[in-house]
């Protein structure tokens, strides 16, 4: 892996305030509590303030993980943003990101890797932090799903939320191995290795169709079509692949360290559906309990899943020192990805 080892200064999280349960859901579509949880594992969701825009909540999510690391805007060399519903196409999320912290020193840029974006933000930063090129990244996993959906679609508008998480990395070499950190405590956090792949043959199983130059220009008739909401295709079929590719990447980051999966604390997934982290549990022959569960207060946020439930099991102190933690996810693309860390 080369002489410099990355480490995980701080993370952060924002969930907006506004909570969408299913039973609100009940008054304008055709479902119940009973029916979307029994499907899902979901209860309630998140929903952004009309007024705020995705480089808000990443905002405030990086300000929490910069807070906990000790660093400041001043540190920051490259900030990554992960989503696919960034402010707007042009400029990217992470330039908005950049502004709105001040950090005028730093890169921004976006990574889109649907439901796997925050692994493969980290797999980008780990080249650059590697490499000598910077030496602190942000990178910060943000959606408003809330807005890219058909809220008439019952199977669909139920499984999303809004929300954002971030983490701040920073290179270290060889030298700097014993170094305490001023954070806390002698020991660092880092991330061990990141796995990514990809499938784009069966991308379209996953497909938010209209706002690209494939739809031009944007009509009324692509807006009365619907081409600008997410399209779900083949669930069924996307089910196995992901439980599949959940479980084989989950076990490729094990492999990779010369560790087993029975080693390992704690199992972050992409929350996508509590049946379908349940088969991937059972695939890789772990009780549930021993995967990080946020899906039934904040539903599918995305790509801001994994950074959120990794931030809350640190704060609430499920994650302790010395912990191996596998990072999961299946997303559009299709593309699938991990990561090992040691806490």
């Amino acid at each position: 892996m080369g002489g410099k080892r990355i480490e995980i200064l701080g993370t952060g999280s924002f969930l907006p305030e506004r909570i969408l349960t299913n039973f609100d859901l009940e008054k304008v579509l055709n479902t119940n509590d009973e029916w979307i949880y029994k499907r899902t594992g979901i209860r309630e969701r998140r929903i952004a303030a009309p007024n705020a825009n995705a480089s808000d909540l990443a905002k405030e999510a990086s300000l929490r993980a910069m807070e906990m690391g000790g660093v400041s805007v001043e540190d920051l060399d490259l900030i990554i943003m992960t989503t696919m519903t960034p402010d707007t196409a042009c400029p990217s999320g992470a330039n908005w990101l950049e502004a709105k912290l001040g950090a005028e020193r730093a890169v921004s840029f976006d990574v889109t890797a649907a439901c796997s974006g925050f692994v493969f933000g980290l797999s980008v930063a780990e080249q650059y932090l590697k490499a000598g090129t910077f030496k602190t990244v942000l990178v910060a996993s943000v959606e408003i799903m809330s807005r890219s959906l058909d809220w008439t679609d019952r199977e669909s508008c139920i499984l999303w939320g809004d929300g954002a998480g971030a983490v701040v990395l920073r290179a270290l070499d060889d030298s700097d191995r014993n170094q305490p950190l001023e954070k806390s405590g002698n020991e660092i956090s880092e991330i061990l290795s990141v796995h990514i792949h990809t499938d784009g043959a069966n991308g379209e199983n996953l497909l938010l169709p209209g706002g690209g130059s494939k739809t031009t220009p944007i009509s009324y008739e692509s807006v009365d079509r619907k081409l600008h909401t997410l399209k779900m295709i083949k669930a069924n079929e996307s089910v196995r692949v992901a439980v599949k590719r959940f479980a084989e990447a989950a076990e490729e980051a094990a492999a990779f360290n010369g560790v087993r999966i029975s080693d390992v604390k704690w199992i972050i997934p992409h929350q996508a559906n509590l049946r379908m982290l349940q088969q991937v549990a059972k695939r890789l022959n772990v009780p549930i309990e021993k995967v990080y569960l946020t899906i039934e207060k904040y539903a599918n946020i995305s790509s801001a899943t994994i950074p959120i439930a990794l931030d809350e099991a640190v704060r609430d102190g499920s994650i302790q020192k010395g912990d191996l933690v596998v990072l999961t996810a299946f997303g559009g693309g299709l593309t699938w990805a991990s990561s090992l860390i040691r806490w």
